[in-house]
Order: structure tokens, then C-alpha cells, then sequence
């Protein structure tokens, strides 16, 4: 199995429970944001910065997608899905999280363009990004 981060949804997050059509809403929302930048620079800033085709699969219905690089070279896979866990505190609470994995042979263009859309989606959700790395980032107001 390949490398994965977690986007976590927090009490202070935009939301507390997360579909995969809304984490697809969010990623399509990425791919018009850098379609506009790449026009008014009349540049195809939009190939460079999402240079993936969002891909189904039936037995990930409601799961997972997963990114499919446009040059293998380049780019291979990300797999991007949803779930929930129990929290070990509260037993009947639920911690919702999109999980964004690295596949075995994915490419170092992989790694950091899912680095990438993490932080986008963590941003997005105000979320708790457990990078691939190990390392911790914050997106959601904290108490002092």
C-alpha cells in the first residue's frame, strides 16, 4: 500500500462530515480557478497546475476516485476517498476525513501535487492536515 495524509475534520471546520461529491465539487472548483488564471495570463496554466482527469471506478462508487496523470512520465495516480472513525475520547462521536494516498509507483510530480490539493482541501473545509510526511498543519482558527 502506498502513502497516505488525512484531511480531518474538526469542531471548528466548515463542515463536519464530508461526501465524495463534495470533496469532487471542491477539486472541479480547483480545475476553474487555474483555467481562469491560465487565461488571463494566456498561458495553459490550467495543464500545469492539474495536470490529471478525474477518474471513476464502480467499486469505489461513493469511496474513492482517483486522479489520472495526462503524462505518465510525469504523473501516475492519486487516489482521493472519504470515511469516518471513531473517536477514542467519545466513544459515540464520529471524526469524518478524506484520505489522499500515493500508490505504489506514483512519481514525485504525484507526491507534491497531492501535497498540494491537500492543503487546497484543508484550506477549503478548515480542516486538520495530517501530511504524508508525518508533519501536522492547521487550518482552523485555534484557541490561543
Amino acid at each position: 500500500m502506498g502513502n497516505s495524509a488525512y484531511i480531518r475534520l474538526v469542531d471548528a471546520s466548515t463542515a463536519q462530515k464530508v461526501t465524495l461529491q463534495e470533496v469532487k465539487d471542491k477539486m472541479q472548483r480547483y480545475v476553474d480557478m487555474t483555467t481562469k488564471t491560465g487565461q488571463q495570463l494566456s498561458w495553459g496554466y490550467a495543464d500545469a497546475a492539474f495536470p490529471y482527469t478525474i477518474e471513476e471506478k464502480p467499486e469505489g462508487k461513493d469511496q474513492w476516485f482517483y486522479l489520472k496523470g495526462k503524462d505518465d512520465r510525469l504523473y501516475k495516480y492519486v487516489v482521493i476517498g472519504v470515511g469516518s472513525e471513531s473517536l477514542p475520547e467519545e466513544e459515540d462521536k464520529e471524526q469524518h476525513y478524506i484520505q489522499v494516498v500515493l500508490p505504489e509507483g506514483a512519481t514525485h510530480g504525484d507526491k507534491g501535487k497531492a501535497n498540494e490539493f491537500c492543503k487546497y482541501l484543508a484550506k477549503a473545509f478548515k480542516a486538520k492536515l495530517d501530511l504524508f510526511n508525518g508533519r501536522t498543519m492547521y487550518y482552523y482558527p485555534r484557541k490561543p
